[in-house]
């Protein structure tokens, strides 16, 4: 199953830095890319109206040729991507979130909270974050270009969270041909390292060498009060920040770890969540 890379797009500045970036890992992974914008009937939108009375919303001429420009734009920056492009009839979150069934990658963009109180993820990234069945990526507004040096930096807390999220960010590091860096964040003010902590980050290098021997490892112990601001303030020197999600409860839905989303909202370079895929590969 060829799985796309998708990428939500509705025009806004946000949105078009998201479809470079899917474009890019569209390219690097060999996959098509699908641009896809969800919208909602504006009659149906919080009223309770019954679907029937109102009908199928139709796509609106408009965002067809938003779209259009677009996939035309990319297909000339990047040789070789094939993009498909089309309206889907629901809200932007939920049409991604159900898109990612059968993605391999979900790009969304961020954005500014009045341009300078930090970055903040609006309420369509925030929930394709949280809730996708596959990986999320998670990039930058267009004052912050596409990065194309700096290693890919992922967590390491011995979870199986985090376990698949290392195998993920070696894979983005082979893909870039970047070094990786498993970063454990121990508390502030204890000046000896448990010797359990090595071993927690030996075995982790060791696995990515075993599956990934071209990728130069490096092995980070940090110290901080907690380890969610100490890897927004590695990440200044990243090109890629990967990070595991959680399950509640193991079946309610995937739902973002504190850690996680602290990350995913204020990291300085872009954020890959590391959902596992929801359905055959």
């Amino acid at each position: 199953m060829n799985r796309p890379v998708v990428v939500g797009v509705d025009g806004s500045p946000s949105s078009l830095v998201a479809a470079e970036h899917a474009a890019q890992a569209a390219v690097g992974r060999g996959r098509p890319l699908h641009l896809v914008h969800g919208y909602l009937h504006p009659l149906g939108y919080g009223v309770p109206l019954n679907p029937y009375d109102v009908g199928i919303p139709a796509p609106t001429e408009e965002a067809q040729k938003m779209l259009a420009q677009t996939a035309t734009d990319l297909v000339g920056r990047w040789p070789g991507l094939t993009v498909e492009a089309r309206q889907v009839a629901g809200g932007p979150g939920a049409t991604l979130v159900e898109e990612s069934k059968w993605a391999e990658l979900v790009v969304v963009g961020s954005r500014g909270h009045g341009g300078f109180a930090g970055l903040l993820l609006g309420s369509v990234g925030s929930q394709v974050a949280a809730h996708a069945h596959c990986p999320v990526l998670v990039v930058r507004p267009a004052e912050q270009p596409v990065p194309t040096t700096g290693p890919v930096l992922v967590g390491v807390d011995g979870s199986e969270s985090a376990e698949l999220a290392v195998g993920y960010a070696a894979d983005e590091a082979a893909r870039r041909q970047a070094g990786l860096v498993l970063v454990h964040v121990a508390p502030d003010g204890d000046p000896t390292a448990p010797p359990e902590l090595g071993d927690l980050l030996a075995t982790a290098a060791a696995a990515v060498r075993g599956s990934h021997p071209g990728v130069a490892v490096e092995e980070r112990v940090l110290r901080a009060a907690g380890p969610g601001q100490a890897l927004i303030d590695a990440s200044r020197d990243a090109a890629l920040v990967v990070v595991g999600s959680r399950g509640r409860g193991g079946f309610t839905g995937m739902l973002l770890g504190s850690v996680s989303q602290a990350v995913v909202q204020h990291a300085h370079c872009p954020v890959l969540v590391a959902h596992p895929y929801g359905h055959a590969r």
